[in-house]
């Protein structure tokens, strides 16, 4: 089992910044991707970016350019660093760890709220 808690949510203007932190505790050993998804109120979980066991980024188009995902394996965390922030990226941040056997687990997400 893998344990995932997210933090450095809050409240922030647009054009602002902030990171988010994914901490994972457990079988860190089994995992392979790390991903940030994002659930606005009334809306579907859509991915917004991962990064592969390998250090490589993909991204949603919404975000190209403004976010940055990377992983310190070390300390097992991965970041979201989000810059010009819009309002439209308000929503709950959630951290996924997808497993080498293709399981995945999720924290329990961050709110992030963008004001205008």
């Amino acid at each position: 089992q893998v344990q995932l808690v997210e933090s450095g949510g809050g409240l922030v203007q647009a054009g602002g910044s902030l990171r988010l932190s994914c901490a994972a505790s457990g079988s860190i050993f089994s995992i392979n991707d790390m991903g940030w998804y994002r659930q606005a109120p009334g809306k579907q979980r859509e991915v917004v970016a991962t990064i592969s066991s390998g250090g490589r980024g993909d991204y949603a188009n919404s975000v190209k350019g403004r976010f940055t995902i990377s992983r310190d394996n070390a300390k097992n965390t991965v970041y979201l660093q989000m810059n010009s922030l819009k309002p439209e990226d308000t929503a709950v941040y959630l951290c996924r760890a997808t497993l080498k056997n293709g399981r995945f687990y999720w924290g329990k997400g961050t709110l992030v709220t963008v004001s205008s």
